[in-house]
C-alpha cells in the first residue's frame, strides 16, 4: 500500500477507495439490573412531596417507550436512598468501581473476539461524559486489563451520546496515520457512562425549580467496546465485523444552549431545549448525501444510493429523535430496528449506546452496508458509514467464554425479555403497547405545553411518542410529550 492510497480523504473531499479499517472485536456490558418506569416513582414519592413538575415527570415517565433501563443497582440502592442526593465526590467514587468494572469486561469482549493480544494492543480512545476525575477512568481500565503502561492514551469529554462515534472516527485517524507509516494498529475504543445514580439530582432539580425534567425518564448505564484494526499485519483469526468506509462530522450551528450536560455539585444536569428532535432530523439529511458523495464506490454507475438503501445504527436518544430521523429519511421501523430495541430494552446508555446497536444490527439479517448516526452536545452530529461482514449468535456477545480472560462478577439479577411476543408486536411491563404507546389508562391530559417549554421535546402536541406496531409502521401518535436528548 502506497502513502498516497493511505490518507481518509483526498483534497477533492472523496475518502480513499480501500481505507483498510475494519472493527475486529465488539463487547456491550450491561450491568445486570433492568429497571422498570416505576423505580422512579418510587424514588420520587419516597423522598419528595407532591407537585405539578413532579406529577408531569413522573406521568411522561410512564410513556417513554422505554420498557425497562439498564441500572448498576435497583431501587434500593444505598447511594440513592440516602437522605440527600450524593455528592460530586461519591459519584466519582462509584464510577471508579462499578464504571471501571463494566469498562473493563466490555473491553475483553471485544478483545476476546477479535482474537489478538492485550500485547498487540497500540491506542486506546476512550470517553465518558459521567466522569470528570484525573487521571482519567481508562488509566485504571489499562492497568486491570494487563496493558503496557506506554500505550498511546486519548480522553475524549465534552461530547456527549455522540462520544462513542466520536472515538472511533479518533480512532480511524489515529490508524490510518499508522498505516501512513506501514505499521499495525490495533486501537481498543471504549465508552462507559454511568447515569442512573444522577436521579436524585435531577428530583432534587424538579423538586427545588418546578422544572419538568424529563432526562431523569431515559438514561441508563452502559459500557462497550471495539476494537479497529488498520490491516497491516493481520493474523487474528476472527474476521471483520463492520468495515470503514467513511464519515462525518459536523456541528449544527447556533445550537450550543440546546442539548449539554452541565456540571453540578451533585453531578450533572441534563440541558437541552424542545428544538432537539427538530434540528437533529433536519440536519440527518444533508449530512447523509455529503458523506455518500466522499464516498467512491456508491458512484460507480449513474445512480447513487438513498437512505432507504442502507440498515440505519441511530443512537437512539428518545423517542421523537428515531422516528424523526425515519420520517425525514423515508425510512421504515425496519432500517431501525436495532435502534428501537436496544432503546425499548435498555434505555438510552449516552455514548456507550451505538455499538450496542451496532452489536444487535449485526445480529439481525439485513442490508450490506450501515449508516451509523449520533448526535451529541453542541449540537454535534456524528455519521458513519460501515460495511457488515459477519452475523454472530446473540447469547456470546461476540465471544466464547475464555479461561485465560475472566469477566469480572457483578452481582446477578432476573432480566425481564419479552419485548415481543414474537410478532413483532412491542409489549410494556408484560402487556402489549397499543397502536398510540400506551398501555395503562392514564390520563395525561394535565402534561402540557409547560412539559415541552421546561425542556420536553413537544410543544403543543407537535410531537409524538411513536413505537414501531406489528405491520412494521408506526402507529397512531399518542397526545404525551416525550423528552428526547443527544
Amino acid at each position: 500500500m502506497s502513502p498516497s492510497a493511505i490518507p481518509s480523504s483526498t483534497s477533492n473531499g472523496h475518502f480513499a477507495s480501500d481505507l483498510n479499517l475494519s472493527l475486529r472485536g465488539l463487547g456491550v456490558e450491561y450491568p445486570p439490573f433492568l429497571v422498570g418506569p416505576e423505580a422512579l416513582e418510587t424514588l420520587a414519592n419516597r423522598f419528595y412531596p407532591p407537585s405539578t413538575a413532579l406529577k408531569k415527570v413522573l406521568s411522561i415517565n410512564r410513556f417513554t417507550g422505554i420498557e425497562t433501563r439498564a441500572a448498576i443497582g435497583e431501587v434500593d440502592h444505598p447511594i440513592v436512598n440516602q437522605p440527600n442526593p450524593p455528592s460530586i465526590k461519591e459519584l466519582n467514587d462509584l464510577f471508579r468501581v462499578e464504571g471501571v468494572r463494566l469498562s473493563v469486561n466490555a473491553c475483553k469482549k471485544a478483545i476476546q473476539e477479535w482474537g489478538g493480544s492485550v500485547d498487540d494492543i497500540t491506542h486506546i480512545v476512550s470517553t465518558t461524559c459521567t466522569n470528570s476525575a484525573n487521571p482519567g477512568f481508562d488509566h485504571y481500565v489499562v492497568k486491570q486489563l494487563g496493558i503496557r503502561t506506554g500505550i498511546e492514551k486519548i480522553l475524549l469529554h465534552g461530547i456527549g451520546c455522540s462520544g462513542g462515534m466520536a472515538a472511533l472516527r479518533t480512532a480511524a485517524h489515529l490508524a490510518l496515520g499508522s498505516s501512513y507509516q506501514r505499521k499495525p494498529a490495533r486501537v481498543l475504543v471504549l465508552a462507559c457512562e454511568i447515569s442512573s445514580v444522577l436521579v436524585r439530582s435531577e428530583l432534587d432539580s424538579i423538586n427545588e425549580e418546578q422544572q419538568t425534567r424529563v432526562g431523569v425518564c431515559l438514561f441508563s448505564d452502559c459500557a462497550s467496546a471495539a476494537i479497529l484494526s488498520n490491516g497491516i499485519g493481520d493474523d487474528e483469526t476472527a474476521g471483520p465485523i463492520y468495515d470503514l468506509l467513511g464519515w462525518k462530522h459536523q456541528i449544527i450551528d447556533d445550537t450550543e444552549q440546546d442539548l449539554g450536560f452541565d456540571v453540578d455539585p451533585l453531578g450533572w444536569k441534563v440541558v437541552l431545549t424542545q428544538r432537539v428532535p427538530t434540528l437533529a432530523a433536519a440536519a440527518v439529511s444533508p449530512c447523509f448525501q455529503d458523506l455518500v458523495k466522499s464516498i467512491p464506490e456508491f458512484h460507480e454507475n449513474s445512480q447513487s444510493p438513498i437512505a432507504a438503501d442502507f440498515d440505519w445504527a441511530l443512537h437512539p436518544g428518545g423517542s421523537l429523535i428515531i422516528t424523526g430521523v425515519e420520517q425525514a429519511m423515508n425510512l421504515t421501523s425496519e432500517h431501525l430496528r436495532a435502534s428501537y430495541e436496544i432503546y425499548m430494552k435498555y434505555g438510552n446508555s449516552s455514548s456507550a449506546t451505538i455499538f450496542s446497536v451496532l452489536n444487535k444490527l449485526r445480529e439481525l439479517e439485513g442490508k450490506e452496508n450501515v449508516i451509523a448516526c449520533a448526535f451529541g452536545p453542541g449540537i454535534a452530529l456524528e455519521m458513519m458509514v460501515l460495511r457488515r461482514h459477519r452475523t454472530r449468535p446473540a447469547s456470546t456477545n461476540g465471544s466464547e467464554s475464555d479461561e485465560s480472560f475472566e469477566i469480572l462478577d457483578t452481582p446477578g439479577a432476573a432480566v425481564k425479555d419479552n419485548l415481543t411476543n414474537g410478532n413483532g408486536v412491542p409489549y410494556r411491563n408484560g402487556n402489549p403497547i397499543t397502536t398510540n404507546g400506551a398501555a395503562t389508562d392514564d390520563d395525561p391530559s394535565d402534561i402540557d405545553g409547560e412539559a415541552a417549554q421546561a425542556g420536553s421535546s413537544v410543544a403543543d402536541g407537535a410531537g409524538h411518542n411513536e413505537i414501531p406496531a406489528a405491520n412494521g409502521d408506526r402507529g397512531p401518535a399518542s397526545n404525551l410529550p416525550v423528552e428526547d436528548v443527544d
